[in-house]
């Protein structure tokens, strides 16, 4: 049977990937740094710090799995982008993928990340877009990434990289952008926001999960991107949120200085995506949204 370990597994994506993994027929072992929760039967929940002193191969031998789905990484909003434990997620992921071979793992897949990616081009295409991180967290991710790629060839194991781009949907950190655009007019708040003509490529969260599992469960090698591969202006993302729940009055365009060197657009080509895995997404933008805000409302 198909056993897969999958980490970050209460996180933003991967609690979106358990029922998926469990309708195709995998046992599945969600790791967290947290209590797991019980919603999706049959899954074996441990709680394990990755970057705690525990073992990673006493965590293996636990588990014995033949898959692994990498999520588990800092993502604090507003953090992760220069955090330090960027670095710490790196030696632990190296220790992680290095037990998994060992033990004879099948096939990994990891979430990789646009911010791996050199923002001075437009249309980001795995194989031919040069990798230039800005930040800690994109070069800590490619990194891990070059390291995958030569030891799944010497050991024997399967691997891709799905690279995220921008994604939002239930269960979305609040000071993230889609999720504070909709909390702020549910409280009915001022939104102050910068001049909202970055074009951003969106996804949602579900979708997201989707592909991952997806991913997993081909036989596809190397760097995918995750991503829709259609660009919308931050301004239309928002006037799609406040045509369901009004509220224009309530947004300020301006207000907020752009961040320093933000690229003006930043959308994936998904060739290989739709035309190698064979996938598309479930969700229009506009009933993405809409998906997100009932969530919101609860």
């Amino acid at each position: 049977m198909k056993k897969v370990m999958i980490t970050g597994a209460s996180g933003f994506i991967g609690r979106h990937t358990l029922p998926l993994l469990k309708k195709k027929g995998y046992e599945v072992y969600a790791i967290s740094s947290q209590r797991g929760s019980g919603s999706v039967d049959g899954v074996h929940w441990i709680q394990w710090d990755l970057l705690g002193n525990g073992s990673i191969n006493e965590l293996l031998l636990q588990c014995r799995p033949t898959h692994l789905l990498h999520f588990a990484w800092e993502a604090t909003p507003g953090k992760f982008w220069r955090s330090i434990d960027n670095l710490k997620w790196l030696k632990s992921s190296i220790d992680l993928i290095e037990a998994f071979a060992l033990q004879g793992g099948q096939r990994a897949v990891f979430a990789g990340t646009c911010a791996e990616y050199d923002w001075s081009g437009v249309h980001f295409q795995e194989n031919t877009t040069r990798c230039i991180p800005q930040n800690l967290y994109g070069s800590s991710k490619l990194a891990l990434s070059l390291i995958v790629d030569p030891l799944a060839k010497q050991m024997g194991f399967s691997q891709a990289w799905g690279r995220i781009f921008y994604l939002y949907g239930p269960h979305e950190s609040p000071q993230r952008f889609v999720s504070s655009v909709i909390g702020g007019l549910l409280q009915r708040k001022k939104i102050p926001c910068s001049h909202g003509g970055q074009i951003r490529d969106f996804l949602h969260v579900q979708d997201v999960a989707d592909a991952f599992v997806a991913l997993l469960d081909s036989t596809i090698e190397g760097t995918l991107n995750i991503a829709s591969g259609v660009g919308v202006a931050l301004r239309e993302i928002i006037s799609h949120i406040t045509n369901q729940l009004g509220g224009e009055d309530l947004i300020e365009f301006g207000a907020l200085a752009a961040p320093k060197n933000d690229p003006p657009v930043l959308v994936a080509t998904t060739d290989r995506l739709k035309s190698e895995l064979g996938w598309v997404p479930y969700f229009t933008l506009e009933e993405g949204l809409k998906d997100a805000i009932s969530w919101w409302k609860g």
